[in-house]
């Protein structure tokens, strides 16, 4: 069981860099998982922004912590205007304890709780961004919370698939491993919408998984190729493409938003014309 965790889960003590010294405005926070697992995460508010249209909780990937996604954060504000949370596993930089499938999967709801209750932040303003393992955190997430939508990048079908790429001297050996995050399966029954970025030279989590993916998923969904994206690098190498697939998105979600609020106002029924 330690060898398994020890082939899916590299995470990191170490912070690399802090809010702080790339002054950043921020909040420290320290949660408990409902297992009593203590967690902790920053909230970055987008500082020029009275109303930012949405909040992206970032469910990142199996390695290091959320000290080496301040980079992507920045962008995140910058390029869109919204606000970011990231919250680390447990047993990742600040995080108490030790990684496991469903622990990842409390830490992400507890992370959920934070900004819906305490933050007091509509579930339909919570966009749900998961990174490689994170998008399978942040899949699971979709099915036990509320929100606003779903952004994968770099996900994969499951663990299973998974091993059989990055170790296949261990497939006689997967009825044995316990930890899943069978993807593929949890996918059809994700109701929000959904949007996809793969890059077609991910040397790590095969662009067929993400199309995969995409095929079993319900609509809306869109999918997005970066041609020139590795694995943990389409926010930089996807450049513009990647970002005007987020505007995009965020557009479409706020449309929906002002017709649903404009449906609400007329008795449930659509406006005429």
């Amino acid at each position: 069981m330690l060898f398994e965790e020890k082939l899916i889960y590299f995470p990191s003590r170490e912070i690399e860099a802090t809010p702080e010294a790339l002054a950043l405005e921020h909040e420290d926070v320290f949660l408990d998982a409902s297992d009593g697992t203590r967690i902790h995460g920053w909230f970055l508010p987008a500082p020029w922004r009275r109303s930012p249209p949405a909040t992206v909780l970032v469910c990142h990937g199996n390695a290091g912590n959320i000290s080496g996604r301040l980079d992507r954060s920045l962008l995140l504000q910058g390029r869109l205007g919204v606000d970011v949370f990231l919250f680390d596993y447990r047993g990742f930089g600040r995080s108490e304890g030790r990684p496991s499938e469903e622990g990842t999967y409390l830490d992400a709801v507890a992370g959920h709780r934070h900004l819906v209750e305490e933050r007091r932040i509509a579930p339909e303003r919570v966009i749900l961004f998961g990174e490689s393992l994170g998008a399978a955190v942040a899949i699971e997430l979709s099915l036990r919370k509320t929100a606003a939508a779903l952004v994968l990048e770099a996900p994969f079908t499951s663990i299973a698939e998974m091993a059989r790429v990055a170790y296949p001297f261990l497939a006689p050996l997967d009825s044995f491993v316990r930890t899943r995050y069978d993807n593929l399966k949890k996918i059809p029954r994700v109701a929000l919408p959904l949007l996809i970025f793969h890059g077609r030279r991910d040397p790590t989590v095969p662009f067929e998984h993400g199309e995969t993916l995409f095929h079993a998923a319900r609509e809306p969904k869109t999918f997005v190729a970066l041609e020139d994206a590795g694995h943990g690098d389409a926010f930089l190498a996807g450049g513009d493409v990647y970002w005007n697939a987020w505007k995009s998105f965020l557009q479409t979600l706020d449309s929906a938003g002002t017709r649903e609020r404009q449906g609400r106002d007329c008795g449930g029924r659509a406006p005429d014309g």
